[in-house]
């Protein structure tokens, strides 16, 4: 007889053996939506391998990865002696001209700044090519760590030009694109480039890593309906913790 996980949550489950998905990504699927729906919050427990399998009718390799394929997403932890555990839910983040603020609060996150630096001074070489920069313009350069629910996601790095940029304060209350539609600056249209990197000493401290552990990485640059650059920035997330999602169209 399997042997009960004590403390486990049992969640409905319904494979489709005739669907073209493979039964793991149906299981995993379903075990998704139920994180992501709040069924299995985090913290809670999963059946064992072999509750899963002898109450699905499935094989015990075809349980095992099916739970795998969400352990690689970060949404659960197998524990010695505790078992598979939720952990908390990664943001999935649509490719869009969107705040991460914003999409943590549409995510039923709570985010929360914290500001490493907010420094007004004379642009680098390279923020007066970016920024299309006039003589004498000075600029802010504002590091944030961004939170959500109390937990590091993101390291953000910004450069704007300081006749439009928010105080510190606004900017510890929001996010910097509500701040800027505060004061009646808008972003259009951005470019970014998404790609990847490892932890170095600072970014571990800073979003509880160790050193070495993958993080995803953004640039973007952003322009006003006028063509003016309004930002550019260099955002570093944790890999466990986020995801970037763009949809494709077929020409």
């Amino acid at each position: 007889m399997p042997v009960e996980t004590p403390g486990a949550t049992e969640i409905d489950i319904e494979v489709d053996r005739s669907a073209t998905t493979p039964l793991y990504l149906q299981l995993a699927g379903a075990i998704e939506a139920s994180v992501r729906s709040g069924t299995l919050p985090p913290g809670s427990r999963l059946e064992n391998e072999l509750v899963l399998s002898k109450r699905l009718g499935l094989s015990r390799p075809t349980v095992r990865q099916g739970i795998q394929e969400l352990v690689d997403k970060g949404m659960l932890v197998r524990k010695r002696g505790v078992g598979t555990q939720v952990v908390q839910a990664p943001v999935n983040r649509q490719v869009a001209l969107t705040s991460l603020y914003d999409d943590l609060r549409t995510a039923g996150k709570a985010p929360r700044t914290e500001i490493i630096e907010y420094r007004i001074g004379r642009p680098s070489a390279e923020a007066v090519d970016r920024l299309q920069l006039g003589a004498g313009e000075q600029v802010l350069d504002l590091i944030r760590v961004r939170y959500a629910d109390d937990e590091p996601l993101a390291v953000m790095r910004n450069t704007l030009p300081e006749r439009i940029a928010p105080s510190r304060e606004s900017l510890a209350d929001s996010g910097l694109y509500a701040s800027l539609r505060a004061d009646g600056v808008v972003s259009v249209l951005a470019h970014e480039r998404i790609g990847a990197t490892v932890a170095d000493e600072e970014h571990a401290e800073l979003l509880d890593e160790e050193v070495g552990a993958a993080l995803l990485t953004m640039e973007r640059k952003s322009f006003a309906n006028d063509g003016s650059v309004v930002e550019f920035g260099y955002h570093v997330y944790r890999a466990s913790r986020y995801s970037f999602e763009v949809t494709l169209v077929d020409s």
